[in-house]
């Protein structure tokens, strides 16, 4: 991939692959800038002032849901409440803001996992975007649990299974350095027990063979490009500081590791800024 380490446009949140370290190209207007190349040199980030809705890409004066201009955030189904609460599901209602987006998005397998980022969750994401929802989250570990056909059941599945462990990543604590490594495998049965009850329910309401423990599940493990980890977590913002020059130390999940704070790229997606390595 080429460094395109001059690169002027709307931000986007990081692409990453899988390798024996985590790599990350930054998509900005039409180029991509390869951000590992960049690692332990100096970087100028610049916010223009303008923000661009990343689904129209109408001008907007504020960035809603990490990205959307306000109509946008209020008509479209990737904006609805249930994203956020999949178990909040109204598809088969038939009142989903977008019936055509959902069947490619939501109608589709979902698997439902524990990832090691902060310290152990359980956590949900189309069986298609794995690796990548997992790198997005700075994990360091992640094996899955169970095979869903869709994003309501695997939201029912997260209800159950959250009350014996967090769904929530503290992205302070995954900047502040390594966690421990854990036996997933034995976790998994720890945690699942104490549900046992909940998910066999689920499983009769929907058919056992559409709720399944996932085949040959396997833990994989991330190393992520950090030299330094910061030792305060100090997070930047383009909208009250629009020049950022330093020095980049890491990266991990969706955030720059700077000398001086932390920048997360998937707030400010949609913000018009110029990249350049120094």
């Amino acid at each position: 991939m080429p460094n395109m380490e001059n690169q002027t446009g709307p931000l986007r949140k990081m692409k990453t692959s899988a390798g024996e370290v985590v790599r990350y190209a930054m998509p900005i207007g039409d180029g991509e800038a390869d951000m590992n190349a960049l690692l332990g040199r100096r970087l100028r980030l610049e916010f223009s002032g303008d923000i661009y809705c990343v689904h129209c890409g109408r001008k907007t004066r504020k960035s809603f849901n990490q990205g959307y201009c306000f109509p946008c955030f209020r008509a479209l189904a990737e904006c609805d409440s249930c994203i956020v609460k999949p178990e909040l599901c109204h598809f088969h209602h038939g009142t989903c803001r977008d019936a055509e987006w959902a069947a490619g998005h939501c109608m589709t397998p979902h698997v439902v996992y524990l990832a090691n980022s902060s310290g152990l969750k359980v956590g949900i994401t189309r069986k298609s975007n794995i690796p990548a929802r997992w790198m997005d989250q700075g994990a360091v570990q992640a094996r899955p649990l169970f095979e869903v056909q869709n994003r309501y059941q695997s939201g029912l599945m997260e209800v159950a299974i959250k009350k014996t462990v967090s769904d929530r990543t503290d992205w302070r604590k995954m900047l502040g350095g390594e966690p421990e490594t854990l036996d997933l495998a034995a976790e998994a049965e720890r945690l699942l027990a104490p549900c046992e009850k909940e998910i066999a329910a689920i499983r009769e309401k929907f058919g056992a063979e559409k709720i399944t423990r996932a085949k040959d599940a396997q833990t994989l493990t991330f190393r992520y490009p950090v030299r330094r980890y910061p030792q305060k977590i100090i997070p930047c913002n383009l909208d009250k500081n629009p020049v950022i020059e330093d020095t980049l130390a890491g990266i991990k999940g969706q955030y720059l590791i700077l000398n001086s704070g932390v920048l997360n790229v998937r707030k400010f997606a949609g913000y018009q800024v110029t990249l350049r390595g120094l």
